[in-house]
């Protein structure tokens, strides 16, 4: 009995060699049969590339967010124009001829930074070039009128606690990377009012300054007092802390008409192309539709979104039909920390297990480098494997890992996510600033963007089996 059981064994493994086995017993295909599935996409790919970078689709991305940033302009959470700008999506998806293009409704945060007015008084009078934080409050209607202290850190902060009382603080951090220096935007205004400040003015979160204010986010914490906060230029930091270091007196005013309101209905923009054999699971991309009220949020996170919404319209132009469906999502409200995108998870996690990856495109799409991803060593080799079908235009690097508020929310519970990764070099110079306009956009960098987001998209929601988790 015991030979009888050997052989069988032996059999087994030979039927199965290089195969790994399933719970149920059946067999998960070898690394080396997925290889060839995914080889077996090349011509598709080179169609999509060909399509999206030399074909008729040749700069259609670039020229629909154009057509849009001008028409509608910037698009802050709780605004008319995020309004406008979700009905004009609403429509165009329509007129696409994509499908079940819908919108779920979610509450967003509404402020208004109103009128905003910042002056040196002394050493000399001075104009101060300044963009209210979001939700920072006001100051009083006649203003704040108090004397300087510049810090260069939280640590120097809390050394010179005594000197701060009754002070405007101005933060002159240097810029290191952003993930590290936008705590200073973030907590600025917290930690200048635990020490008794009455206004906090943040040096622009920006790699290169052309005397340009960078807006943004930041918070209260309970328990501490509400202090108005705003960031400068970089240049106006670097003087101010040149005269505190030499000991010279600085008055500044400050006046701002912020308002907070309660919160509005908005809405995430949804369109599908319907999946043939798997429709319920799902391949999802996406960029945010919202941005800062200044410049045209053509880089933040425009170009994001219309990359997202030419995937499907590639797709759509080829005559292709994935087995899974893959789902445009347009987000609303991310620059308030993703409040559209939590919504949405909270709605759809019931189906977690049928979203296969979830993509977003947030960090420009300028030249592309290839993508971020996060999850599974499993799943990354498969998605490596993809992106060597993007060799044609050299875009075939996989870093580790994904990163976008929106879709944070389904990596952290398993859901393996991507993110495209482009040259940021100048990101920074434009990033929440009036600087963010159609001129920074290039239109053969969005073809090529669209090219990667469009083949990786559409291979994984293809291809027989889900990413491993």
């Amino acid at each position: 009995m015991k030979h009888l059981f050997l052989i069988f064994l032996m059999n087994l493994l030979h039927q199965y060699a290089g195969k790994s086995l399933r719970r149920d017993g059946s067999s998960l295909k070898s690394f080396e049969d997925i290889k060839n599935e995914i080889a077996g996409y090349t011509d598709i790919a080179k169609a999509i590339i060909d399509l999206a970078v030399h074909g008729k689709a040749q700069n259609r991305s670039y020229e629909r967010l154009a057509v849009f940033a001008d028409t509608i302009g910037p698009r802050l959470s709780g605004s008319k124009n995020l309004e406008a700008a979700i009905k004009y999506m609403f429509s165009a998806l329509q007129k696409d001829g994509l499908e079940n293009v819908h919108l779920e409704p979610v509450k967003v945060p509404h402020w208004e930074r109103g009128e905003e007015f910042a002056v040196m008084l002394e050493p000399r009078n001075h104009s101060i070039a300044i963009l209210g934080l979001g939700n920072s409050i006001a100051t009083p209607p006649e203003g704040i009128t108090a004397e300087v202290m510049v810090v260069a850190s939280f640590d120097e902060l809390r050394k010179r606690a005594q000197e701060a009382k009754g002070k405007i603080v101005v933060y002159n951090q240097p810029f290191i990377s952003y993930g590290e220096t936008v705590q200073y935007r973030l907590q600025g205004a917290v930690e200048a009012a635990k020490v008794g400040a009455v206004a906090s003015l943040i040096r622009s979160i920006a790699s290169f300054s052309i005397h340009s204010p960078h807006t943004g986010e930041q918070s209260y914490q309970p328990g501490v007092p509400q202090i108005p906060t705003a960031c400068i230029t970089v240049e106006d930091a670097e003087m101010m802390s040149r005269m505190f270091l030499r000991g010279t007196r600085i008055v500044v005013h400050l006046r701002m008409g912020a308002k907070t309101y309660p919160d509005s209905l908005s809405f995430n923009t949804v369109a599908e192309i319907a999946g043939s054999k798997y429709p319920e699971q799902v391949v999802l991309v996406s960029g945010h539709l919202d941005s800062w009220d200044v410049g045209q949020g053509a880089m933040d996170d425009g170009g994001g979104a219309f990359i997202s919404w030419e995937a499907l319209s590639l797709i759509k132009d080829l005559g292709l039909r994935p087995k899974r469906t893959l789902r445009l999502v347009l987000w609303t409200g991310e620059e308030q920390g993703g409040v559209g995108a939590e919504q949405y998870y909270q709605l759809h996690k019931e189906n977690i297990s049928n979203f296969d990856i979830v993509m977003e495109s947030d960090e420009g799409t300028f030249q592309p480098s290839g993508l971020g991803f996060s999850g599974s060593a499993e799943a990354r080799d498969v998605v490596k494997e993809i992106m060597t079908l993007l060799q044609p235009i050299n875009v075939t690097d996989v870093f580790d890992p994904a990163d976008g508020t929106d879709i944070a929310y389904w990596m952290r519970d398993g859901v393996p996510g991507a993110s495209l990764r482009s040259d940021i070099s100048k990101y920074f110079w434009f990033h929440h600033s009036q600087g963010d306009t159609m001129t920074v956009q290039d239109p053969n960098q969005m073809n090529l963007c669209a090219a990667v987001w469009t083949v990786v998209s559409y291979v994984i929601a293809d291809m027989e089996d889900m990413l491993p988790r």
